[in-house]
């Protein structure tokens, strides 16, 4: 996957791509269309995200539940080494399926509902599977819209129902310069899935303001959260080949640090105990824009949340809905 939404690699391996073969898959390769993952919940993944971001880590030991979103850490897929394509991506066996050589993988966005406590010190298991699949046509090519579903059940019910958005595109054209921006998305497309191009110099900076969380940016921060969550694709922690082979001019961070961002600041409002959160990832944010997250109550229950650059561009949105403190 090329774009900045990334996504964490899943799907048991088979074996390791042909040479030169980068798109992550084979033609003919056995399409998968469920898996399950099972594992004992520990605190440890916990604190290091906890630590990494400087936010509250619950009290694991008295029974309390992991906040929103914070099973990414969990229940993840681990290949070998020799499974890994040459973009740091699962060579084969993944769901959803590859399509194919010269695609590429973005997460667009998802919906999660946190329906109980996800405890640490008990077994959780995971099953994922291919809910819907679509075929449309963009200005870049052929499109396919994916949707994966992901449950999480511990002491025998659902405590995590998800859904990620995945689309699946072509590569760009090759470039004989990296990009400087991403171009908006053309109808037809996923908002954010076009490839890189130039675009205008970005204007002044907008200051944080009192109720923004500002969070610096850095090669470390991003790969550390992809160790965290076992995310291999280069394009987090490889600046050579994010702009020599993905054509971007820094490293991408990564949509689901974003995602994270935006529910641990609703979090930090007052939101905590059963949530649904609904969240789009729009554009790309690259390693020197920082970051920049809001979370604005609504409506009864409703928070409405996003993520800026130091610009002022937005790069990503969600609706969360959760009781409050």
């Amino acid at each position: 996957m090329s774009h900045p939404f990334p996504d964490m690699a899943e799907g048991e391996g088979e074996s390791a791509p042909a040479p030169g073969d980068e798109s992550g898959s084979h033609v003919g390769e056995e399409r998968r269309t469920s898996q399950e993952h099972r594992e004992v919940i520990l605190p440890g993944p916990a604190r290091e995200l906890g630590a990494l971001l400087g936010v509250e880590v619950p009290d694991l030991e008295a029974g309390e539940g992991l906040p929103l979103l914070w099973h990414w850490l969990y229940l993840l897929d681990r290949p070998a080494l020799a499974d890994l394509a040459p973009d740091g991506h699962r060579a084969r066996g993944a769901v959803p399926a590859h399509p194919g050589p010269g695609y590429r993988r973005m997460w667009a966005g998802g919906r999660v509902h946190l329906r109980g406590a996800l405890r640490c010190g008990e077994e959780a298991v995971r099953r994922t599977e291919v809910r819907s699949v679509q075929e449309k046509r963009g200005r870049s090519g052929p499109l396919r819209f994916v949707v994966v579903g992901h449950r999480i059940e511990q002491r025998g019910e659902v405590v995590v129902d998800e859904e990620q958005d995945i689309v699946y595109r072509p590569a760009p054209a090759e470039r004989t310069q990296p990009a400087t921006a991403a171009e908006p998305g053309a109808a037809g497309e996923p908002a954010g899935a076009a490839e890189p191009g130039a675009a205008a110099e970005p204007g002044a900076p907008v200051p944080a303001g009192p109720d923004e969380w500002d969070i610096e940016v850095s090669p470390v921060l991003l790969f550390l959260f992809s160790a965290l969550t076992r995310n291999a694709h280069r394009i987090h922690y490889d600046h050579d080949y994010c702009r020599d082979v993905e054509g971007y001019p820094g490293l991408l961070t990564h949509g689901p640090l974003q995602a994270l961002a935006m529910a641990e600041k609703a979090r930090a409002g007052g939101l905590a105990g059963r949530a649904s959160f609904d969240y789009r990832l729009t554009a790309p944010l690259f390693d020197d824009q920082g970051m920049v997250v809001s979370a604005v109550p609504g409506e009864e229950a409703e928070t409405v949340t996003a993520v800026r650059d130091r610009y002022g561009r937005r790069t990503a949105t969600g609706t969360l809905r959760a009781p409050r403190r």
